[in-house]
């Protein structure tokens, strides 16, 4: 294969790779199940904590 001497700047012989596919934001979904879980987390400690109180109490 002949090197391009008529323009340096144009490479050759690089694979031309095609431009990167869109990709599905998860950032928003990734927060939203940050905030599920840290929901959940506090409504079973709030639960457990009343179970102790109510078995400790009667």
């Amino acid at each position: 294969m002949a090197k391009n001497t008529t323009n340096p700047e144009k490479r050759s012989g690089a694979t031309r790779r095609p431009p990167p596919r869109a990709r599905r934001d998860w950032s928003r979904f990734d927060r939203w199940l940050d905030d599920l879980v840290s929901w959940s987390v506090v409504t079973a400690l709030l639960v457990g904590g009343l179970a102790v109180l109510v078995t400790l109490v009667w």
